[in-house]
């Protein structure tokens, strides 16, 4: 799916800005709220999750569904155009209504999806309204527990009818993360020419110096005889054309590339017409590729070093936040780090462009994180997400195939692999093989293990590159690092006998910024240094591991919880980016280790 842009031939409106909003009493379907303007609404800045910015707990944790309202104008110079309706993510899932009429409905709340308007367009004022339900249970991705159940830290009795009596609806996630939910990433009106370009697609080749491009441009609708051909045009930053080719598909030649490197970004431009219609996409030229025991970026041998990540800030919640990407960003080159994980699900287009052009790696996840399916003898039956799972990896894979930031897809946060070990395998496979299947670029596939018995997990080391999360020294061995030594050394003597790189996706301690202690302690500043030390000093004996992302970047929000003090405290940096002693380890250690040929 093509990102909205302005051109020659395209227009976008943003509506972005002030919405009407209303929880749902129980009667808003029934009622038909998106047939007339909201009765005593609130209002709530789109995008952004709705949670923190109306106060009171009734909009914090709040269960189920919540209406938006916003009247638009679409000017009729347009109406000849094809118009089209676009949500970057709604969380978690949506029915988008104009005028009363049903528009479109989408189950998943971090991907983009959109609808052709010109039938439910009237002149003047329209009424948009979009239902948006934040429930999470066994068939949504993320995973939640049914109602009744609870997670983390939670100090419900374990006595369904007292839990029944006494609580209201409520969601209890199974992951460890806030729910954010809402309208998340900006809302756009675009339009097109009625034959239209639909998608690009581009895939860079190197060999012996030179590039190859090969490309494909889906069209719609016809542009007649004249002007039916496609022509793609590549330039280079400086505006140069670099190479052209006509026809839908082919292969062109671009001689003495610049490439996209870690760093080091370069981006070329590929300018596709189409009848009146035209696109520009921008890419990169790099490789990527899996030898042996190594992880290699245009032939040369890449270490992994940054983190796994939140989109999550104060007020906007997961909310698109494009300050705090830039800053994030920037943060992330002051400590010398080139990479992270979009932990646990898709992030924003516009953070993935920024990444483009900033040249920092991404490991690019999907929404599959709780999927713990091992807790009791029901294992994967009690669970509904096959189907869901698999529309999750095409769309993500389809959106963000251009990137080159994009190093490796993760189709999976922590699964359970231990407990039913054939079962999580026969799950994890098809979804394996069809991420390579959809990827035109056929970049390496994972997902990221959590702290499990290794040993009996088989879905793992299939994996083109082995990812786990790691808490020696923290939830295994609190407190005693010198165990928490002895375990993970024991543990990669293990993996080194597979012979597949390795990286260490999540390591962390709780940290409460701002408590000092002489002789570091359990969620001293001093002891998350200490623990990073005392794991990297393992990391860095084993030729086979290829990087290393610290857990968190910043500390992030959480549901409530015994186990959680406002939020989870893991980050290197608060929430507000402020630095933990952590940061500073950090950014020494990262500007030694080089990005490539560390240990090649």
């Amino acid at each position: 799916m093509l990102y909205p842009k302005i051109n020659d031939a395209r227009t976008v409106m943003d509506l972005s800005g002030i919405w009407d909003f209303k929880l749902d009493d129980g009667k808003g379907f029934e009622e038909k709220w998106m047939e007339e303007p909201l009765a005593d609404p609130v209002q709530v800045a789109v995008p952004a999750s709705y949670n923190d910015q109306i106060e009171g707990v009734g909009y914090r944790d709040h269960c189920g569904w919540a209406f938006y309202q916003k009247e638009i104008e679409i000017p009729k110079i347009l109406l000849s155009q094809r118009v089209v309706l676009r949500f970057g993510a709604v969380t978690h899932s949506a029915k988008v209504y104009l005028n009363g009429e049903l528009v479109c409905e989408h189950q998943g709340g971090f991907l983009p999806f959109e609808a052709e308007i010109n039938h439910l367009v009237q002149p003047g004022k329209n009424l948009l309204c979009v239902a948006v339900d934040n429930r999470v249970n066994y068939s949504t991705l993320p995973i939640g527990n049914e109602v009744g159940a609870a997670f983390f830290g939670s100090d419900l009795p374990d006595i369904p009818s007292v839990n029944e009596t006494v609580q209201k609806p409520h969601n209890a996630p199974n992951f460890d993360f806030f729910n954010y939910a809402g309208i998340n990433r900006p809302v756009k009106i675009y339009t097109t020419p009625k034959a239209y370009i639909r998608d690009i697609v581009l895939v860079p080749e190197l060999k012996d110096g030179e590039a190859k491009v090969h490309y494909r441009v889906e069209c719609a609708g016809d542009a007649g005889e004249d002007s039916g051909e496609v022509t793609v045009r590549f330039f280079d930053e400086e505006g140069e054309e670099a190479a052209c080719a006509r026809g839908s598909e082919g292969t062109v030649l671009i001689e003495n590339p610049h490439l996209w490197q870690p760093g080091n970004a370069y981006l070329y431009t590929a300018k596709a017409e189409y009848g009146e219609d035209m696109y520009e996409e921008k890419f990169g030229v790099r490789s990527i590729e899996i030898r042996g025991t190594q992880f290699l970026i245009n032939g040369e041998p890449f270490y992994f070093k940054g983190f796994g990540k939140h989109e999550d800030s104060e007020v906007h919640g997961r909310g698109i936040n494009e300050p705090m990407n830039v800053k994030d960003l920037s943060l992330m080159k002051w400590l010398g780090a080139n990479s992270f994980r979009t932990s646990h699900y898709p992030y924003a287009e516009e953070m993935l462009d920024l990444c483009d052009r900033e040249g920092i790696v991404v490991i690019d996840e999907t929404t599959a994180v709780g999927l713990n399916f091992g807790w009791n003898d029901e294992g994967y039956a009690k669970f509904h997400t096959k189907e869901h799972h698999e529309q999750v990896i095409r769309d993500l894979i389809a959106r963000d195939k251009n990137h080159p930031c994009v190093a490796v897809w993760s189709i999976a946060n922590e699964p359970d692999t231990e407990k039913q070990p054939q079962a999580a395998h026969d799950y994890f496979m098809p979804l394996y093989h069809l991420a390579h299947e959809c990827d035109p670029q056929d970049r390496p596939v994972t997902l990221v293990i959590c702290q499990n018995d290794y040993t009996r997990d088989i879905t793992a080391p299939e994996m083109d590159i082995i990812c786990a999360n790691r808490y020696y020294g923290w939830y295994v061995f609190g407190g005693d690092l010198d165990a928490a030594e002895r375990a993970m050394r024991t543990e990669m003597k293990y993996w080194e006998k597979l012979g597949k790189p390795w990286m260490l996706t999540e390591y962390g301690a709780d940290t409460v910024a701002g408590l000092h202690k002489a002789t570091g302690n359990m969620f001293s500043e001093e002891y998350q240094v200490d623990y990073y030390k005392t794991i990297n000093k393992v990391l860095d004996e084993c030729g086979f591991v290829v990087g290393e992302h610290a857990w968190n970047f910043a500390d992030f929000a959480t549901i409530q919880g015994t186990l959680r003090v406002d939020g989870n405290k893991k980050g290197l940096f608060t929430r507000e980016r402020r630095p933990k002693l952590a940061a500073h380890y950090f950014r020494h250690r990262w500007h030694e280790v080089p990005d490539f040929g560390y240990k090649g």
